[in-house]
């Protein structure tokens, strides 16, 4: 697979490394500089500086977020700094914002953690996508919802909890590349697939929302004594993932 560009080591994190679609900012350059919203009424932020590096600020766990009558009561609503999108999220989880360079006009680059400060997933916009299936693997497919919300010129992208094989690896850690997000690509079929691509169709080009799961991840906050995805998908903390990934929605 072929990529346009270079992504950061947090984007590159949320796209599965160089296994993973491919996606650059349209240009270098500083982001927006507007502190994170934590309501689905509020309004768009300020624009981007247009110069330098922003400086990446974290949304805390705050009783000022105001969730929607449809969400939990331990949830809140982030919208973006631009005012296109929002997402719901636990209310102990913080918002990286921005994670870091993010591209001039318009678009957002933001990193949700959990308390232990580990990345849980990484929302990015105004991104160039162009990418070639060079090779296919062996795959699994252990989660997989469409999600009209975003629906872009006849296509509905959707949420997946989805692995690839490598069998010329020889480290145990590097064998299996596990991920989940949002894609567009075709869902897979027969018993190889191209690699994981996990960018969706939004205005102007493409966008991510997604992350790694690493069964080998030692990182303190991680669930106990999980060492398989079909295990994964079984903690709070995937259920939360899931929640928030899929509640990816237009703002407004």
């Amino acid at each position: 697979m072929r990529c346009s560009g270079t992504l950061s080591r947090a984007a590159v994190l949320a796209a599965v490394g160089a296994l993973v679609g491919c996606g650059a900012p349209a240009s270098p350059g500083g982001g927006g500089s507007a502190a994170p919203t934590t309501s689905a009424s509020s309004s768009a932020a300020a624009s981007a500086t247009g110069s330098g590096t922003a400086t990446a600020t974290d949304s805390p766990a705050s009783a000022t977020a105001t969730p929607s009558a449809t969400l939990p009561e331990d949830w809140k609503t982030f919208t973006t700094s631009d005012g296109k999108l929002a997402f719901d999220l636990p209310s102990v989880w913080t918002i990286k914002d921005p994670a870091g360079q993010t591209p001039q006009g318009g678009g957002v680059f933001v990193e949700v953690r959990n308390p232990a400060g580990k990345a849980m997933a990484t929302l990015r916009t105004n991104m160039v996508v162009g990418a070639e299936c060079t090779t296919k693997q062996p795959y699994g497919m252990y989660d997989s919802e469409p999600l009209p919300a975003l629906k872009q010129s006849g296509s509905t992208p959707r949420f997946t909890f989805e692995s690839r094989q490598d069998d010329t690896a020889t480290d145990p850690a590097k064998m299996t590349i596990l991920a989940y997000g949002i894609t567009s690509a075709p869902e897979p079929t027969g018993p190889t697939a191209c690699p994981i691509a996990h960018f969706f169709t939004w205005p102007p080009s493409g966008a991510m929302f997604g992350g790694v799961y690493n069964p080998f991840d030692t990182t303190p906050g991680n669930p106990p004594n999980v060492d398989s995805p079909e295990a994964y998908k079984e903690t709070p903390e995937y259920k939360n993932i899931r929640g928030m990934i899929t509640s990816l929605r237009p703002a407004g």
